[in-house]
């Protein structure tokens, strides 16, 4: 591609002079950057930006970046990373018995709305099949109990490096996933049916309905070892009244769980998502 791009994402103390020592990286090589931005956590004492460059008559190769970028960064106590725009991310699709978000998924993505291949869907259950079927995606049929899950995860974990799968989607997966497994594969988005932290774990739009809420929500977050609870990407709200039952907040609350899953994987696959702590920064 030609009109390649290389992404820093990087989190350091907040020091003077930062923006012009990353800044002055990129045009010491001759990089020309097309989008910048910046925020300082005060009360943390970060500073967290995003820099963007088009790789066409940049005079480091790709593999030099890093170590000569480290050569800065390194003094600094940054933490960074490096991505290049046309690397094709691989995403495992893991689902349960609901099809909305899988659908709105592969629809998004067929429609290029997001580039990335999804070759595999993981499943509890067997019924979503077909619709991998449909769209010529391996899927994988792994039953969870008790007594099996240390056994299934490892059989889940071989499957995503056989597939050289880089991000896990939780679409409507309904079962936790273990510290052990997440801490081998932290790169897992999950979509949960309300605002968070409100209503956390199961039946969150029963006990919205019985709460007499005015508003429902949908939240996208990355996984961690605490329900519900990893750093949040999306979120969104909709209105609800006290003629809603609860079909019609389960049907509220589907559009925006696809919506909100979608928005964040494409930030996530844009490299727009920045993590501290168990806080994130969405550039926009």
């Amino acid at each position: 591609m030609t009109n390649a791009t290389a992404t820093l994402l990087i989190s350091c103390p907040d020091q003077r002079g930062l923006v012009a020592k990353i800044a002055n990286f990129i045009y010491a090589n001759g990089g020309n950057i097309i989008h910048a931005d910046q925020h300082t956590d005060f009360a943390a004492g970060l500073f967290l930006t995003r820099i963007e460059w088009q790789l066409k008559g940049f005079n480091l190769p790709r593999d030099l970046i890093a170590p000569a970028f480290n050569a800065i960064a390194h003094p600094l106590g940054a933490r960074w990373e490096l991505h290049f725009s046309d690397t094709v991310q691989r995403i495992a699709i893991w689902v349960s018995r609901q099809d909305h978000c899988l659908f709105d998924l592969i629809w998004r993505q067929r429609a290029n709305e997001f580039v990335a291949e999804i070759p595999l869907i993981i499943s509890n259950h067997h019924h979503l099949q077909p619709v991998a079927a449909q769209f010529g995606i391996d899927y994988y049929h792994l039953p969870i109990t008790k007594d099996n899950k240390i056994e299934q995860e490892a059989k889940q974990l071989e499957l995503l490096r056989q597939y050289n799968i880089n991000l896990v989607v939780l679409a409507k997966y309904m079962q936790i996933i273990s510290a052990d497994f997440i801490a081998q594969f932290p790169q897992i988005i999950n979509i949960h049916h309300s605002f968070l932290p409100a209503f956390v774990g199961a039946n969150p739009y029963h006990r919205a309905f019985e709460r007499g809420v005015k508003i429902i929500g949908a939240t996208a977050h990355y996984a961690n070892a605490d329900l519900d609870a990893g750093p949040i990407i999306e979120q969104d709200v909709v209105r609800v009244s006290h003629r809603d039952e609860v079909e019609d907040l389960v049907r509220k609350g589907k559009d925006l769980e696809r919506v909100v899953l979608a928005r964040s994987v494409r930030s996530h696959l844009r490299n727009r998502v920045l993590v501290y702590g168990n806080r994130t920064v969405v550039f926009e």
